[in-house]
């Protein structure tokens, strides 16, 4: 056993697995689950297989190897290590590095913990599906979890979802008998607290007697995966707080690292910080504010210059880039004019919008100013592509030529200028470009199956089964959109599911756009820009006037796997599709599209739209 400790908490680990056993604080034995056995308390964990078709597995990151690395009236850091050879290639033995990572400071309530990972050339062929930390705190004191200023609530114990009537997924548990009666009749289900990487940068739980909280600290995003708006778990029943690096929630199980056979690769992950809190009050509010208060301290002192690795650069070993981004859209405005509040970021060299799948590399992102302007700060060294979006425009920006950063440089890209697609003027259009769903109509969940927490919530599409109330509100026809008259706040269900008719049993539903066009250009191309905000295991086809037609105008083919409509995300990846039409298609007078959504394996194919416009072809 390891013990950490600097007079206000004392952190106990497992030698040499360097699990954390206990936390004791504030009078408290030990903050984790003592109930659990020693190495289902706190613990690194990943899911890995050898290739993509064998089984996953689940590793707790056991170490071999222990060693004090700094130990000073000030700090103390210390190590544990597990090391890979070649002699262990027959073996079911996972091909990594690990160096794993405790610190505690003098004066500080609580502790950072980060890792290492290493792949060197000529090693066997890895993926690694997820990467997380997970503590299991003491389920007879924490009972209160906090995620936001508005997604906060007493929770179920893990006996009462145990004892409660699972949903359509073993998530998804409607509580019967709960020990705390005012939840009974209410869904839990862990995916309705996940958050975007932007937004989550603390959470977790509160103990009323004594009043002592745990908090999860992320004070940066650069070695998460996906971007600032990629979705993860945070904490849920249990009690369970996580530090979620990647996983394939909301984007795909293809979601991975993936290391051929003698690809070299390292990454560091954290650190992170676990703060601890308490005072003589009972009001959860009072912990969860001075929580948001040290995540701001944390943010603040990022990158931090007590690591003692040297794979963690400190802020003078590290470099930024600034510049302003501007659109030029003649359809939106004659003059090119500022990508405000844009989001502008350097991630791994790809292809346009690869930042969303980006698992290897670290991202670093930030949001322009009213004029566009921007600066990323404290960028590792490194070789970069700079990308980019704007809230109201479609489409991802990317800059034309690839950035090396490096140590104390200032890199300059001046004024940058973002050509959205477009073809020719906008004859209508649906929804915002924000690559969300959430301005759509999101209807109230079934009354037998709601969660209190969301209801005059503005996250209200995390209550659970949205995706069955479509035909619960349109038991035999789909709905009619008619450009000018119907209103996407109230008439455009916010995913395009299918319609359940039966036990197991589903139907196609297609959303029709009905419209007027006056002069069509026959010889001439209109387009239909199709803005995606998610796609499970969907199929959407395009037909022009003619619902029966046997060949469809376009077809998306089978897209998607980020399950957002069964996890209450509201989206997923982006995706964008320029359909061409002829404009012999159209007539003058009454016209119709319309969007069949084909796959029916379930109740969870299906899509959600960000944003559909049809463009009048250029003028000559």
């Amino acid at each position: 056993m390891v013990e950490m400790d600097n007079g206000i908490v004392k952190l106990q680990l497992s030698k040499p697995t360097g699990h954390m056993t206990s936390i004791r604080y504030d009078g408290i034995d030990n903050i984790l689950e003592d109930g659990n056995p020693e190495m289902n308390r706190g613990y690194w964990d990943i899911m890995w297989s050898k290739s993509e078709n064998e089984k996953n597995v689940l590793f707790k990151l056991d170490c071999t190897n222990f060693r004090v690395i700094v130990e000073t009236k000030n700090q103390v850091e210390i190590s544990f290590t597990k090391t890979w050879n070649v002699a262990s290639v027959k073996d079911n033995v996972l091909p990594l590095n690990i160096d794993k990572r405790f610190i505690m400071l003098t004066g500080v309530s609580g502790f950072y913990t980060y890792a290492i990972f290493e792949h060197l050339k000529g090693w066997p062929e890895l993926h690694i599906d997820e990467a997380r930390i997970a503590f299991k705190p003491d389920k007879d004191l924490f009972h209160y979890m906090a995620i936001s200023d508005n997604m906060q609530k007493i929770m179920p114990t893990d006996e009462d979802m145990k004892r409660g009537k699972t949903l359509d997924y073993k998530e998804a548990v409607l509580l019967t008998n709960p020990t705390n009666p005012i939840l009974k009749g209410q869904v839990d289900d862990k995916y309705q607290y996940s958050c975007e990487n932007q937004e989550n940068h603390v959470h977790g739980w509160i103990s009323s007697q004594p009043h002592v909280g745990f908090w999860v600290i992320t004070p940066s995003d650069e070695f998460r995966s996906g971007g600032p708006v990629k979705q993860d778990l945070t904490s849920h029943s249990g009690p369970t707080a996580l530090a979620v690096f990647f996983s394939g929630h909301y984007a795909s199980p293809e979601f991975r690292i993936k290391l051929h056979n003698g690809e070299p690769w390292k990454k560091v992950f954290g650190p992170i910080f676990i703060y601890l809190n308490s005072d003589s009050g009972n009001k959860p509010v009072t912990l969860w504010k001075d929580a948001k208060q040290q995540m701001m301290i944390e943010t603040k002192k990022w990158p931090y210059d007590f690591p003692s690795s040297k794979d963690f650069p400190s802020a003078r070993q590290r470099g930024s880039i600034a510049g302003r981004l501007l659109v030029r859209d003649m359809y939106l405005n004659k003059n090119i004019h500022p990508a405000k509040s844009a989001y502008v970021g350097l991630a791994t060299p790809g292809d346009v919008g690869s930042w969303q799948e980006d698992t290897k590399g670290y991202q670093f992102w930030t949001r322009t100013d009213a004029m566009g302007y921007f600066t990323i700060e404290n960028v590792r060294e490194g070789i970069y592509d700079l990308y980019g979006w704007v809230p109201g425009i479609i489409g991802d920006y990317k800059y034309n030529r690839m950035l090396i950063i490096k140590p104390g440089t200032k890199v300059k890209v001046g004024n940058i200028v973002y050509d959205p697609p477009r073809n020719g003027p906008t004859l209508w259009e649906i929804g915002i470009p924000d690559r969300s769903a959430a301005e759509f109509y999101v209807p109230d969940p079934n009354p037998r199956l709601v969660t209190h927490l969301f209801i005059n919530n503005t996250e209200k599409f995390r209550q659970y089964g949205l995706w069955e109330r479509y035909a619960v509100l349109n038991p035999t026809k789909d709905v009619v959109y008619r450009i000018g008259v119907s209103d996407y706040r109230k008439h455009w269900f916010f995913a395009h599911v299918n319609r359940k008719t039966g036990k197991n049993m589903y139907k196609p539903t297609a959303r029709k756009i009905v419209f007027d066009l006056k002069n069509v250009i026959e010889k001439g191309t209109y387009t239909l820009r199709l803005a995606l905000a998610s796609a499970s295991l969907a199929e959407i086809q395009v037909r022009i006037n003619n619902p029966s037609a046997k060949r469809a105008e376009f077809t998306t083919r089978q897209i998607g796997r980020d399950n957002a409509i069964a996890r209450h995300g509201i989206h997923g990846l982006y995706s964008l599709y320029s359909v061409k039409i002829s404009g012999s298609q159209f007539v003058n007078g009454r016209n119709t599209i319309y969007l069949t959504q084909t796959r029916v394996q379930g109740p969870f194919n299906g899509v959600m739209y960000d944003y559909i416009r049809l463009e009048a072809p250029p003028p000559q």
